[in-house]
């Protein structure tokens, strides 16, 4: 060993959270703490002390809090993240001598040692404290250090050795940085606003909204649909794309791929003479009505979602002013999208490869400000995976740079890991398999993966039962019941979730074809028409869903997901609560739509913050309440009247007047 190399005594391992080495941040929102775990260790017996060290990105002024030990070489120590943005975080520990003296002492004290010299060594420890101590800190200490070698008695000193506020004061008097290890990496948490982490989304065409059957709508009937959305209790509103629609190749009903007069195209094929990117589709109306819209949704408590789709029309304005931007066929033409054997010769690829990729990638960064400019926050992406992960790190970097406030869905129905990717360059939320899972083992699988793991860290799920692309056999087979059940569990497995509308709530269960996902008469090809008033409209329930999850604390968040045994695999029971355990929701479903089903719950009461005293199940769907007397409880859902309990479990309270109730 060289003479020169520097003893480490000092390990800082398994630092946590971190993801892949730190290359990416976690996800906080608003207000919530960020719990540090590391494993410290050094060799022989001195003790160790450390920090948690954090700062906004904005901050030059780092921040501490003190690393407690918890087990065997394992520390911990939380912040609170205040600010949008970014925040880094750190770990740094060092031999503790005045600890190690303090511990020792305490040995010696007991043992009935003579303590004299070790007094004396404990004040220099202190006195060697004064350099870094600062007013009126230094002033204490330097008494302190007096007294330890004063002639007062040995258990006056020792005493005083021991007290609290000592260690308390001698804890700020850090050590030089050079006596400190750090741990050699800087970890990121990106900070979004609380709706990154809670919503309800609802998705509404807008040319649907006319009162006017096959008449296009604009944004003005938008906006008399607005309360019937807010009063279902939704806060997003999320709009397919507004832009105009290219007319060659434009596909059909039903995806047809002769378009007769009057069809008005898919949104997705975007651009025409009218525009691309940066403008809205004439029928629809102008920017300023777009604006108009915008803030009267607002003042209905709704954020509009605005679709991005970073694709083209054969008519778009880029084609004829950026040829460069697509891929060329051997034929010359462009290269159109396909997914063999599907083609969509309505739409051009944009080719990200391509010479000119930095005039590109700078043009669509234009487009996602421009509509920030318009008062847009969230965006939802259309097929993100279908585009370079370093073209969406760099672009959403640079958004957020100067609006930490937007928020990115991905809609990446594709592999886990592509998906977890995603969501770890910087997309806030992400769609997930939620709508194909429908197994209780399948669920809980799936979303104890979700919650539990490090995958909580970097992914947050947003739940769709349907969406225009997706009507999944189950829904087809299963009538109201089946609806009705997947949107509790939509709304209570998932903090963020959403459906597409008016199709969900009124039940529209008609697929294009057999063994196909596609709805009938898709209203990606044609006006829909609705009937908002339909006797069998799911609305009340809709709403009576979201305000429980808007009252309810525990349902705001994903990570105290915890599923429960029942001895009957059609009912599936899990719960949420909030750290005090103050608001505790237990939710049990009946997977089948078709039958009855009951089953034995066996509920772990300390998990729930109950002991064994009895407790109170209000039903907040039915308002029924249940007096339960022990773990294991009988449940029986008909789905045909409700196939879905949501209970907020009550602890039962003593008073001083020796009267007993709930809350």
């Amino acid at each position: 060993m060289p003479e020169n190399t520097l003893i480490e005594r000092v390990i800082i391992d398994r630092v946590r959270p971190e993801i892949d080495a730190g290359r990416f941040p976690i996800k906080r929102t608003v207000g919530e703490k960020v719990k540090v775990r590391a494993d410290i260790l050094t060799d022989g017996h001195d003790a160790l002390s450390g920090l948690l060290l954090f700062r906004h990105e904005r901050s030059a002024r780092w921040r501490a809090a003190h690393l407690q030990g918890f087990a065997n070489d394992k520390w911990k120590a939380s912040f609170k993240v205040t600010e949008l943005g970014r925040y880094v975080y750190t770990v740094c520990a060092w031999l503790d001598r005045f600890k190690s003296w303090r511990r020792d002492l305490v040995k010696r004290l007991g043992a009935g040692q003579d303590v004299a010299v070790d007094l004396l060594t404990g004040a220099a420890l202190v006195e060697e404290a004064l350099t870094r101590a600062t007013d009126p800190n230094r002033t204490w200490l330097a008494d302190c250090a007096h007294a330890l070698r004063s002639n007062q008695s040995p258990e006056n000193r020792a005493r005083l050795a021991l007290n609290p506020a000592l260690l308390a004061r001698m804890e700020r008097c850090l050590p030089d940085r050079a006596q400190m290890t750090f741990y050699p990496k800087t970890l990121a948490v990106v900070v979004d606003p609380m709706k990154a982490r809670f919503s309800a989304w609802y998705e509404m065409f807008p040319r649907s909204c006319s009162p006017t059957p096959g008449v296009h709508g604009t944004f003005s009937d938008c906006e008399a649909r607005l309360p019937y959305i807010a009063d279902m209790g939704f806060d997003v509103l999320y709009l397919p794309p507004i832009h105009p629609i290219g007319i060659t190749h434009r596909k059909g009903r039903n995806n047809s791929p002769v378009c007769e007069p009057g069809d008005p195209g898919s949104p997705w094929a975007i651009g025409a003479a009218d525009g691309g990117h940066t403008a809205v589709h004439p029928e629809l109306g102008t920017l300023d009505d777009f604006r108009r819209f915008v803030g009267r949704a607002r003042s209905h408590g709704l954020d509009i979602a605005m679709d991005l789709a970073f694709q083209c029309s054969p008519d778009h304005p880029y084609v004829r002013e950026h040829p460069e931007w697509f891929r060329q066929r051997p034929d010359g033409s462009i290269q159109y999208a396909e997914n063999p054997p599907k083609k969509y010769e309505d739409i051009y690829p944009l080719h990200f490869e391509c010479a000119e990729r930095r005039a590109l990638m700078d043009e669509l960064k234009r487009v996602v400000l421009f509509w920030v400019e318009q008062g847009i926050r969230i965006f939802r992406v259309d097929n993100p995976h279908t585009k370079p992960f370093t073209f969406w790190e760099w672009l959403i970097g640079e958004v957020k740079r100067s609006h930490p406030e937007v928020i990115f869905l991905a809609e990446a129905f594709t592999r886990p890991k592509v998906m977890y990717r995603l969501a770890k360059l910087g997309f806030s939320q992400s769609y997930t398999y939620f709508a194909w899972r429908n197994a209780a083992w399948e669920i809980k699988k799936y979303f104890t993966e979700l919650s539990q793991t490090e995958v909580a860290e970097f992914f947050r799920p947003n739940l769709w039962p349907n969406t225009p692309d997706i009507l999944t056999e189950h829904l087809q087979a299963g009538g109201p019941a089946a609806f009705v059940g997947r949107l509790i569990l939509a709304a209570t497995l998932g903090a963020n979730y959403g459906i597409y509308g008016p199709a969900f709530e009124l039940c529209e269960d008609r697929p294009r074809s057999p063994g196909s996902e596609e709805y009938l008469n898709s209203e990606k090809f044609e006006f829909g028409s609705w009937d908002l008033d339909s006797p069998g409209s799911l609305k009340d329930l809709i709403a009576r869903v979201n305000r429980i999850r808007r009252e309810n604390p525990a349902l705001h968040g994903d990570r105290s997901l915890r599923f429960h045994p029942v001895d009957n695999e059609q009912l599936i029971c899990y719960s949420k609560h909030t750290p005090d355990f103050s608001n505790v929701i237990l939710t049990v479903v009946n997977l089948d739509p078709h039958h009855t089903h009951s089953g034995w719950l066996d509920l772990p009461l300390p998990e729930l913050g109950l002991d064994t005293e009895p407790f109170q199940v209000h039903d907040l769907l039915s308002e029924a309440r249940y007096q339960w007397y022990s773990p294991r409880n009988f449940i029986e859902l008909n789905p045909q009247v409700m196939p879905a309990h949501i209970f907020r479990v009550r602890k039962k309270i003593r008073t001083e007047h020796d009267f007993d109730y709930f809350m």
